[in-house]
């Protein structure tokens, strides 16, 4: 038995030790240290569909202290023909850098725009592999989305996110030439110097999306630009083996669309990368699908130059977001949350009907507490904009679903309708999810996102004219009917009812508010002064899904008997003597006293947007109601 092992193990060692001679070796580095003013490298690029480039580097010298406390630059002139006419284009960040053989690090910065001479900046490959090390979990981040959502809360909150690299150095004499050429001119490059602007690829977007996506991204430090090409069969692919120099792309979604960042891999060791020598946010820790990219050329121009270049298939994760690469892992990627939008077109005077034929769009939305809801929002307003009319009124009907893991669904069944029906439409998805993903409770994860959409190219509106009760003087204990008049766009009147029950203990003066969504939300909020804060995310989710939609007429029995809001949870009309118990004893929980209260509450669902507001007082039989 021992006979037949030993040769066995004797072929397994074998193959062990032709599989490890067979492995390429991993490229040597070189210290910033070694690097001499003169010294003549090679950079290597990708400026056209999957071949690399080289390009000659010339070494000026070494600047410290240029991105922060001991963290250096190597200035470099780029002298190739290649290079020479398009200058330090966008998309070459993280180029990597040889001298005889070994990677000194990337290319990263350039100086302002016009350069008459490509000027470059490259990070030293030590410094990137330093600040990059694996994450034990993706960290948290205060940053959210602001409500309501808006162009200008879009940039606000990239700009709360994103902390692009400025120069440490504010002032030449701060900065440090060393092993170069030394002089007033010298000193002045290190404040210059910035990050190369990183291309945004958007694929399969509308323009009105592009205008919006430009207008937030490009405050950050990125350059977004439309390709047209998106996650289809028709667009051209990179394969074959990864190397240093190709082109990387970072996503932020994927599927019936492409939206992403676009950069160079420096460095490859083992099943570990590194990219940009910049950081891509600055976010830290992180799980953002990394894909191969595919270059479609190199657009000269005298202020900047950019690769035209589309994302490719998903190889790994990345795992750190830092201020000198981002950094990851080969494989099959990170865990992102699929979107599903369902469009249909109404042929009648209902919300429910609608075309035979609806349209489907499927996206992969990177999963990340900031981004998963901007980009949720960017893609339902890219799917309503390419299929719908930008100018003059409009209506989108919704009914959506987000699966939340061990909380149940958050879902939606809202109306939004007018000249900004459509930013609202993308508003309500997004909005929810910025508040639940970016809360200080617990972590979220976010299963899907299933939404369906019914559009109509007319208003759909009713204005709320009239209320009142069939009795003067309702009984206590009894059941009365509410009237409501309501009239549609162009002058539809309709009336409802509405059953209205009275408590058996209510006396005196009552009043009964009937209104939209919209001013309710702006009542609570006076009334309750912010109280109304959840103290669980269960609570969260419930108050989610409980926020008062545009296509409800909702209407309030209130009394002036004061309540109390008790962890988080209403009470409406407490007795005295509960009250003075919660008022005594702080220790159960926050407390917060409110003047009046609500005995009652209905809703009545309309299949149109609703607005206005009116209010009936009216005055109780107390005797009895049998």
């Amino acid at each position: 038995m021992k006979l037949r092992i030993v040769p066995i193990l004797v072929g397994a060692l074998t193959m062990v030790v032709l599989l490890v001679v067979a492995l390429p070796a991993a490229t040597p580095l070189m210290p910033v240290e070694e690097i001499r003013p003169g010294m003549v490298g090679v950079g290597r690029t990708v400026l056209e569909g999957t071949e690399l480039k080289d390009f000659k580097v010339l070494i000026i010298g070494v600047l410290r202290n240029v991105q922060g406390p001991k963290r250096d630059l190597i200035l470099a002139r780029l002298d190739d023909p290649s290079i020479t006419e398009s200058g330090v284009a966008q998309g070459m960040s993280g180029s990597p850098v040889f001298i005889n053989g070994r990677l000194i690090g990337a290319v990263s910065y350039s100086i302002g725009a016009f350069p008459k001479v490509p000027i470059a900046g490259i990070t030293p490959i030590a410094e990137m592999i330093d600040a990059t090390p694996l994450p034990r979990r993706v960290g948290t981040r205060e940053a959210k989305l602001e409500l309501p959502i808006t162009p200008e809360t879009l940039t606000a909150a990239l700009k709360a996110t994103a902390s692009r690299v400025a120069p440490f150095a504010s002032r030449p004499a701060d900065v440090h030439v060393v092993m170069g050429p030394s002089g007033p001119g010298t000193g002045a490059m290190g404040p210059m110097l910035r990050p190369i602007a990183t291309p945004l690829v958007l694929g399969g977007f509308d323009p009105a999306a592009v205008d919006l996506v430009s207008s937030a991204f490009r405050e950050s430090g990125f350059t977004p630009m439309a390709t047209g090409l998106s996650g289809g069969t028709q667009a051209p692919r990179a394969t074959g083996p990864l190397r240093e120099g190709d082109a990387i792309g970072v996503a932020l979604a994927s599927g019936d669309i492409d939206m992403g960042a676009t950069g160079t891999i420096t460095h490859i060791d083992g099943n570990r990368i590194y990219a940009f020598g910049h950081p891509l946010y600055n976010l830290g820790p992180a799980a953002f699908p990394l894909t191969r990219a595919y270059v479609h050329t190199v657009l000269p121009s005298l202020m900047t130059s950019f690769k035209v270049a589309s994302m490719g298939d998903t190889i790994g994760t990345m795992h750190q977001d830092r201020s000198t690469a981002i950094a990851g892992t080969l494989g099959s990627g990170p865990v992102t949350v699929p979107m599903k939008v369902t469009l249909r077109r109404s042929t009648g005077s209902g919300a429910e009907s609608s075309d035979a034929a609806p349209r489907t769009f499927t996206y992969q939305l990177v999963n990340d507490q900031m981004f998963t809801p901007l980009v949720a929002y960017v893609a339902m307003f890219n799917t309503l904009s390419a299929y719908e009319r930008q100018f003059g009124t409009a209506t989108f009907s919704l009914k959506s679903r987000a699966t939340l893991k061990g909380h149940g669904d958050l879902a939606l069944d809202d109306v939004f309708t007018g000249e900004s029906a459509m930013l609202g439409a993308s508003a309500a998805i997004a909005g929810p999810l910025s508040v639940l993903l970016a809360n200080d409770l617990e972590p979220i994860t976010l299963e899907g996102l299933d939404i369906a959409v019914t559009t109509a190219e007319v208003p759909r509106i009713v204005t709320i004219e009239r209320v009142w009760l069939d009795e003067v003087r309702p009984r206590a204990g009894r059941t009365t009917a509410l009237k409501i008049l309501t009239r549609s766009y162009r002058g539809e009147d309709r009336i409802s009812t509405v059953p209205i029950e009275i408590p058996v203990n209510a006396t005196g003066r009552l009043s009964i508010l009937v209104t939209d969504g919209r001013q309710l939300n702006a009542i609570e909020q006076r009334d309750l002064k912010r109280s109304l804060e959840p103290q669980s995310v269960a609570q969260m989710v419930k108050l989610l899904n409980d926020t008062h939609r545009n296509n409800r007429v909702y209407v309030r029995l209130m009394t002036g008997t004061p309540g109390a809001v008790v962890n988080g949870e209403a009470m409406a009309a407490l007795p005295p003597s509960v009250l003075a118990v919660l008022e005594s004893d702080r220790n159960g929980g926050s407390f917060t006293p409110m003047r009046s209260a609500t005995i009652g509450q209905w809703e009545l669902p309309m299949d149109s947007a609703v607005s206005g507001s009116r209010l009936l007082t009216l005055e109780v039989d107390s005797g009895s109601g049998r």
